[in-house]
């Protein structure tokens, strides 16, 4: 799932989440099955005739990352996914996608420069240096609040702590390059 969601202008949301099957030769009646499940679960089922100009910026990425989920990756690989949202969306997708991911079952690599943004999603953020990149820095992230999703992440005890670390880490990586 990249920054921009990819989805084809001329393509309803129902065949733009088909295309990776179709292009995988893998679409079925059956299929269809599944598919509507997803469209349902994640409120894209009444949306399904709709066309990309006509859905939210969040609408789009839950297509964007229901394409991915038909097609069983053993992991997600989410490169900056909410970065082209405002700030508000990209809050709310955050959770959206969180809480799909988790229901899922599914691992996912999260690719991002912002450290709250890593923070509130990750089970563990890893700092890299400047290219050719390497890993500098593992932190396991351990926040101290039951019901977490992204959003509510950011209020746990530990966010700044993390936060700080985090960017004192960074900054100190570009002192060394």
């Amino acid at each position: 799932m990249l920054q921009k969601d990819h989805l084809l202008d001329w393509r309803n949301t129902l065949k733009n989440v088909t295309l990776g099957l179709e292009i995988q030769h893998k679409l079925t009646d059956n299929s269809y099955v599944q598919i509507n499940d997803l469209m349902n679960t994640y409120g894209l089922i009444t949306f399904q005739n709709s066309y990309p100009s006509e859905l939210s910026g969040g609408m789009r990425q839950r297509a964007a990352l229901i394409r991915t989920l038909l097609l069983e990756p053993d992991i997600l690989l989410l490169d900056e996914p909410f970065s082209a949202l405002d700030y508000q969306t990209r809050l709310e997708v955050a959770d959206d996608i969180w809480g799909i991911i988790r229901k899922e079952k599914k691992t996912a690599i999260l690719i991002t420069h912002d450290i709250s943004e890593a923070i509130s999603m990750a089970d563990r953020v890893v700092v890299l240096s400047s290219r050719p990149g390497t890993v500098k820095k593992i932190f396991d992230i351990n926040l101290s609040i039951s019901d977490r999703t992204p959003f509510a992440a950011r209020s746990a005890p530990e966010f700044k702590d993390y936060f700080n670390l985090i960017w004192k880490e960074l900054n100190h990586n570009e002192r060394e390059t």
